[in-house]
């Protein structure tokens, strides 16, 4: 299984500085375009939340007059008995980590079910990986939201699909469980207890994590 690429071990503001006057003089982005250190020193995962067009769809900026900056993305400690490159979600947080090298895992923001119960929880697989997925609701969401009526045929992807620009199909047992890790078309959700249950992430970031998380990854999904 290919684990994502560990982030730089930073040991010290004077590590920061080096690396900082070293890519300064190479006249290069501190290791990718759109990197920034965060307050506690970590850097960011990479990529900016500026406009993207993605396989001839545009995703627009983030709002930051509606949505918090500590809502994106940023490395962290991490502590726990987790393999690099398998992810945790803990549910009361509105948190998603990836676990990396070296101590470290990259959080996420993240949208969760409206009430405890719609929420997944325990350990499945990434069975499957999309880019701009096909969308169907379930019964249960068209119980629930009966708009969704309109689509129970399913809806092409795009910027209108719910699922955003990418989806992580989790299964368990071999057998798709219907709960995914994917995009939003309302971004000003992220941080809230607003879905039918599946995992949400700004499209920037479903997008990242997508690059990041292979398939076969162990998923755990914490309530408490």
């Amino acid at each position: 299984m290919k684990l994502p690429v560990p982030l730089p071990a930073l040991e010290s503001p004077a590590d920061l500085s080096k690396l900082s006057r070293r890519a300064m003089m190479l006249g290069l982005p501190l290791f990718v375009a759109g990197c920034g250190i965060s307050p506690d020193g970590f850097m960011f995962s990479g990529g900016d939340y500026g406009g993207i067009t993605d396989d001839g769809h545009v995703i627009p900026p983030l709002d930051f007059s509606v949505i918090d900056r500590d809502k994106l993305r940023t490395a962290v400690a991490w502590n726990g008995k987790e393999r690099p490159g398998n992810v945790v979600v803990k549910i009361p947080e509105r948190h998603l980590y990836l676990v990396m090298e070296g101590g470290r895992a990259l959080r996420y923001t993240v949208g969760v079910g409206r009430s405890e119960g719609m929420n997944f929880r325990g350990q499945a697989t990434i069975g499957r990986k999309e880019k701009w997925p096909h969308w169907t609701p379930t019964a249960n969401m068209i119980a629930h939201i009966p708009r969704y009526r309109a689509y129970s045929g399913g809806m092409a992807g795009g910027i209108e699909n719910p699922l955003g620009a990418r989806a992580l199909y989790l299964y368990r047992g071999g057998a798709d469980s219907y709960f995914r890790l994917h995009g939003t078309t309302e971004p000003e959700t992220i941080g809230s207890a607003v879905s039918s249950g599946c995992i949400r992430l700004f499209n920037h970031d479903i997008i990242d994590l997508y690059n990041r998380v292979p398939l076969g990854a162990t998923v755990t999904v914490i309530q408490g």
